[in-house]
């Protein structure tokens, strides 16, 4: 899988809406793979990548049904609930290690990295997510959980400064490729299901297999 990565001429405004400019524009990516059996539940889940030189810019749209979200500390099992997640090593070479971003539908966030899956993993200091600015439609607490339709954005702006600090990292530019893959999941609400952007061939669900990692090609 290969995913063009639009070059932003101006910094959007984050306020995860997906219809604004430069978003309207740009083709998004479906995130329609699914692990392990097909789910009963299989949501419509989108997203839109770009980038200047100081930031990544990442947006997804779900079309959704059984939305829960009860985590809310940082560096919780965000995964367990409604949630979109953006895994990417920031050059073409996977052994350098990646990030793992990952954000349930009220926004709360873990985000690591790791030299391997399960290796040397660093759990990025509050401090630091400080400066990624997110915005996402649904509240905080999704509690009881949603049952009937409903569509939820979540956006997010990874400043290079914070990405290299942690990492090798070829800077964003035109003709560069980084490495990635974008999941949605929903562990733990009454309609579990795992889907990737990139397919993995894994028998079970397991997002930490940078093997099967799509590109991102900077326009």
């Amino acid at each position: 899988m290969s995913c063009k990565v639009t070059r932003l001429a101006k910094s959007p405004k984050i306020d995860a809406d997906w219809e604004k400019s430069p978003w309207k524009d740009i083709q998004p990516e479906r995130i329609q793979h699914y692990m392990g059996r097909k789910p009963e539940h299989l949501p419509k889940a989108e997203v839109k990548i770009g980038y200047d030189e100081a930031a990544v810019y990442v947006i997804f749209r779900v079309e959704d049904r059984y939305v829960r979200a009860v985590t809310t500390e940082y560096q919780g099992s965000v995964c367990r609930d409604s949630c979109v997640e953006f895994f990417f090593s920031p050059s073409p070479d996977v052994s350098q290690g990646y990030f793992n971003v990952e954000m349930n539908c009220g926004g709360t966030v873990l985000f690591n990295f790791q030299r391997a899956p399960g290796k040397d993993v660093v759990r990025i200091p509050a401090t630091e997510y400080s400066k990624i600015i997110n915005a996402h439609s649904l509240p905080t607490i999704v509690d009881p959980e949603i049952t009937t339709p409903v569509t939820w954005t979540v956006e997010y702006r990874l400043p290079v400064d914070v990405l290299k600090k942690y990492c090798p990292l070829t800077p964003p530019a035109p003709g560069v490729a980084w490495r990635a893959n974008f999941y949605k999941c929903a562990d733990e609400t009454s309609h579990p299901h795992w889907l990737t952007w990139s397919p993995v061939g894994f028998p079970t669900p397991q997002f930490h297999l940078p093997e099967f990692f799509g590109e991102l090609r900077f326009e």
